[in-house]
């Protein structure tokens, strides 16, 4: 009967410790996505920033690098392209945004993260 005494302890200290790290990982994985999905919304608006008819390339990634740095900070918009291509069979806009991935909170993979964003080229014909 005595075997049994400080046993809660123990397994509370073992299920906390357990819980602790799994609620952190969930943590660290949901602010990776939310780095990503930024970078990828920011890659997208300035594509259609370039794409306009009145409007550059300069002007696209110009327009990424303001909105990622807003919302992520300016280590994370430190490499960012933009150039022609064809998405779908349509001449478009692709802006390329090369950031860390966030690892271990915002430390991490220096260019671990890439993301693209296209947008349909506008004409005035």
């Amino acid at each position: 009967m005595g075997g049994d005494r400080g046993s809660a302890a123990a397994e509370f200290v073992l299920v906390g410790a357990l819980l602790t790290v799994l609620t952190l990982t969930v943590m660290q994985l949901a602010l990776a996505l939310h780095v990503r999905n930024t970078a990828l919304d920011a890659a997208a608006e300035g594509a259609r920033f370039a794409a306009l008819a009145d409007s550059s390339l300069a002007e696209g990634v110009a327009r990424t690098r303001e909105l990622v740095t807003v919302a992520l900070g300016p280590g994370y918009a430190t490499d960012v392209v933009a150039g022609y291509g064809e998405y779908d069979g349509f001449p478009s806009v692709q802006v390329r945004v090369i950031a860390p991935l966030p690892l271990l909170g915002l430390l991490g993979l220096d260019r671990g993260l890439e993301v693209v964003g296209h947008a349909v080229v506008e004409g005035l014909d």
